[in-house]
């Protein structure tokens, strides 16, 4: 019976939560094998979601993906929780609840969400998260009604936090992974405004020594995603690290990556600002909202996102120089070279080949309607061999899910 089949794939993933809460990553919680003093899994039973959420009814509905629909919940004891239910017709269902769910239990960091349970039953397939009232950075940081709440900062919190949960991935998790999917509505922020890194549904593992993979099926975001991924398939750390870079930006700026209605030079982000970069004009970019920034630290942002997104992938930082940059007081950054922003705009031909499920993005800061991005949901597009994708911005998020991400190190 499929509900009996997956309910055994779930218990095999499931993390297992000690006496006196400390919880394990790996080892025997991800491979099933009960340790010595465990208590219980985090097999969340499909009745009690049912109850928490009032049978998925639509007034919970937080947000809508292209893998299902967000739920909010309240269990009995009162805890609020977010239920990611991947939808049933979704080809990529299977491989994406299990992928997120066998990261997600090796991972164990401040600035990354944490899982709190799974349900796999009857054929239906859920990750629960805890609930955060904010929702994610994009709903804040485009809104210009909300905007203000993320004073100088607090932006440069979340900056620093980012920073240290990438690093945590590339280098000090127990498997290396990159996430290849690193933007503004992957972003949660708790109740004090911290940044969690969510969605590892593409993330992808690493070998322990592996330095990139050349891969056909491509991932993320266009907007966020490193040219030579997107349109060669070259992976590596520094595909996060480009993207981190236009998520500074963003930070910095206070707007999309990709913006359509303004002056055609100050269309792509990216290419804006390293015009008035050049012209020593860098600060005309930060966001006007920002009475209190500290002009030295937005100096160092836009510079360090700068480097980030360089065309030659060796001359970006890795995210441990990254983290030396923010936690110094005394860092002098060299002068980054030219980004990368060949086919950032207009035509950019890809040469992928993927499998996904189609849905459009209508996530737009001053929205006041449900959209897919509140818990990093995300929609999903395919892309084939020789495709092209035209004027292509944030609002119109295209990813294309790969299907091979269940062998560490492909």
């Amino acid at each position: 019976m499929p509900g009996a089949s997956w309910a055994w794939a779930c218990g095999c993933c499931c993390v297992r939560r000690r006496k006196g809460g400390g919880e394990t990553g790996g080892g025997a919680g991800a491979s099933g094998r009960a340790e010595e003093g465990d208590e219980w899994s985090l097999f969340i039973e499909l009745p009690v979601l049912e109850a928490a959420t009032d049978g998925f009814s639509d007034d919970n509905l937080l947000g809508r993906g292209g893998f299902g629909p967000v739920y909010k919940g309240v269990l009995q004891d009162g805890q609020q929780i977010a239920v990611k239910k991947l939808s049933l017709r979704s080809r990529q269902g299977v491989q994406e609840f299990l992928n997120e769910v066998r990261l997600l239990l090796k991972l164990q960091h401040r600035n990354l969400v944490s899982l709190l349970g799974c349900c796999a039953s009857s054929g239906q397939k859920m990750l629960v998260y805890p609930y955060f009232p904010n929702g994610s950075l994009d709903h804040i940081l485009f809104n210009r009604n909300r905007s203000e709440q993320l004073d100088w900062p607090k932006r440069y919190h979340i900056i620093v936090g980012l920073a240290r949960g990438l690093l945590y991935l590339h280098e000090e998790s127990p498997v290396k992974i990159i996430h290849r999917d690193i933007k503004a509505s992957n972003v949660l922020l708790d109740d004090q405004l911290n940044p969690k890194i969510s969605d590892f549904g593409m993330a992808r593992l690493f070998l322990e020594d592996a330095t990139h993979v050349n891969t056909l099926k491509i991932s993320g975001t266009y907007g966020y995603m490193a040219p030579e991924y997107a349109m060669n398939g070259y992976l590596s750390t520094k595909t996060d690290v480009f993207s981190f870079g236009i998520l500074v930006l963003e930070i910095v700026s206070g707007r999309k990556n990709m913006v359509r209605h303004v002056d055609e030079e100050k269309t792509d982000l990216l290419n804006h600002t390293w015009k008035l970069f050049e012209e020593g004009r860098s600060l005309e970019i930060v966001d006007p909202s920002l009475s209190d920034a500290d002009a030295e630290q937005t100096l160092l942002c836009i510079q360090l996102g700068l480097l980030c997104c360089q065309a030659v992938v060796s001359d970006r930082p890795d995210m441990h120089s990254v983290q030396l940059i923010l936690s110094s007081d005394s860092f002098t950054l060299p002068k980054p070279g030219k980004p990368a922003i060949h086919g950032r705009t207009g035509r950019w031909m890809t040469t992928t080949t993927a499998s996904g499920s189609a849905s459009t993005s209508a996530t737009t800061g001053a929205s006041n309607t449900k959209t897919n991005s509140t818990f990093g949901m995300d929609t999903n597009t395919n892309t084939t061999r020789g495709s092209v994708l035209a004027n292509i911005d944030e609002d119109e998020s295209r990813n294309s899910i790969s299907i091979s991400f269940t062998t560490e190190g492909r």
